[in-house]
This record gives C-alpha cells, structure tokens and sequence, in this order.
C-alpha cells in the first residue's frame, strides 16, 4: 500500500504521468512481452481486464511492427470509428528513410503525449477513461483519484510559475524519447527481433552499452535485458548484474547512439520476436 503510495504521488508534478502504465502495465509487460495475443491495440484497448495485458504496446506502435487489429474504436454517429495516432504516425514510415521516419516518430509520439494531458482534465471530470471502456469500475476510479490529483498539482503550478512550468514538464517527459537525444537509442531498441549470434534464436530485449556516463545518464535503464531477467533488481545496480555475469550479457561499451537510431527508424522492426519470420 505504501509502495503503491510512493508512487502515485511521487510521479508528480507531471505533464501526463507514467503512474497509471507503472501500476496497470508494467509488469503485465514482463509477462507478456512478444505475445501476439496480448500485444494487439485493439486487444488492449477492449480488455476488460483491470490490467494492460502489456502496458508496453501503448509505447511501441509508434515506432514497429505489431500483429492483431487497430484500436481504439469509438462509437460516433451510430457507426464505429477506429483511430490510432500511432498507427498513423508509423504508416508514414518509408524504408531506407530515417529523418523522415524519425521525424514521424517524434510528430506522433509528441501529439499523443499532448493529447494526454487533455484526456486527464476530461477523466478529472467525468470520472471515466473513455479509451478503455471495458475495463471494470476500479480501473476508472483509480485514473479518475490520479488524474483529479494531477490536475490540481498542474493547476498550481500554473498558478505560482505560469504556463512555462507546464511546457517544462511536457519536454522534459518527452524529449529524452526522440532523436537526437541520446537516451532515444536506448528507448527505441529496448525490444526489438535481435538474433543471437551463438543460438540463431530471437532475443526480445536488447540493452544499449555505451560507457559509464551514459548508464548514469539513463539512469540504469539501458539494461533493459538485464532489467527482464531480474527484474526486482534496482536499475543503479543492473551493471554490476552484468559484471557478475558476463557470460549471459554482450560485451563491450562502445554501441555508438546515433548510429543506433539510424538502424532503427531505417527500417521498423517486430516487436520483441513477434514474428520474427516474417520479413
């Protein structure tokens, strides 16, 4: 309870807060990462489930390849309407084109991020989260309790610092996603379709070794592969994971981070060996 206390509050001030993915979806995500049955939008989206069955989708339609439908579908005029902003933005990608890619990627990300934060006034009000309709009754309390507390946060701080304070919070939770940022590389490649060298296997979560500085830098979170296989382990501590053993992790701490993003918005991948057959 006091986890779950620490959390919530702690993940304020925000533009639009990762508290409700961290409870609902991240470790769904664990469970499920690469399951076709679960990492469908359309699936998440019509869950009547209280959690995401993998939180992690909501992140990575932006930017690879997911099987199973669209969603969320809404109901408008008496016909239903399906609509994705990520599935938007990722249909502009074209192969071998990375700008353009990246800069679909950081329009679609940054426009849904946006509109986030006005889909928590809209909950605030009305208690309901109307892109996942089905879920049951506590999942709407518990986003309407989080999204009423966050906008209050939000109204103060208007108040005492202005409309800059807001506009801070919202790059400052967005801009450390996209290029050219260096932590980008590390969050575009956390699960991708890598194949194992040794085993020829698909490994679904990849980690980005590029020194020391850049491990504080991210925060640990660059072990992502270290993070899956442990993950009650603290992030600052994932490396020494890696140095107890090096057997099971790459070696090396030279990945160059822009050479990395040029990779991934080349050509989009399946999301951590979906379908790692299909080209």
């Amino acid at each position: 309870h006091n986890r779950h206390r620490l959390l919530f509050w702690g993940s304020m001030p925000s533009a639009f807060g990762y508290y409700l993915y961290l409870k609902y979806g991240h470790l769904t995500h664990h469970k499920s990462v690469g399951d076709a049955q679960s990492a469908s939008l359309k699936q998440l989206f019509e869950s009547d489930q209280k959690d995401f069955e993998d939180g992690d989708v909501l992140f990575v339609a932006h930017r690879m390849k997911l099987k199973g439908e669209v969603g969320p579908t809404f109901r408008v005029g008496g016909k239903d309407v399906t609509m994705s902003i990520s599935k938007t933005g990722f249909s502009a990608w074209k192969d071998g084109r990375p700008i353009r890619n990246a800069l679909a990627f950081a329009a679609s990300f940054m426009y849904e991020r946006f509109m986030l934060t006005i889909n928590d006034a809209v909950v605030a009000v009305t208690g309901r989260n109307y892109f996942f309709p089905n879920k049951p009754q506590q999942f709407h309390e518990e986003c309407a309790k989080y999204c009423r507390c966050a906008v209050l946060v939000r109204g103060a701080l208007w108040a005492l610092a202005g409309w800059k304070s807001m506009l801070f919070l919202y790059l400052a939770e967005t801009l450390w996603s996209i290029p050219p940022h260096p932590a980008c590389a590390m969050f575009v490649t956390n699960h991708g379709s890598n194949m194992d060298d040794d085993t020829g296997g698909c490994v679904p979560s990849s980690s980005t070794y590029a020194g020391r500085w850049y491990s504080i830098f991210t925060l640990g979170t660059n072990y992502h592969c270290e993070h899956h296989d442990f993950p009650t382990i603290p992030l600052h501590r994932l490396g020494e994971l890696r140095k107890i053993a090096p057997e099971f992790y790459r070696l090396g701490s030279t990945d160059n981070v822009f050479r990395i993003m040029k990779k991934v918005f080349a050509k989009p991948d399946f999301y951590a060996c979906m379908d790692a057959s299909i080209q």
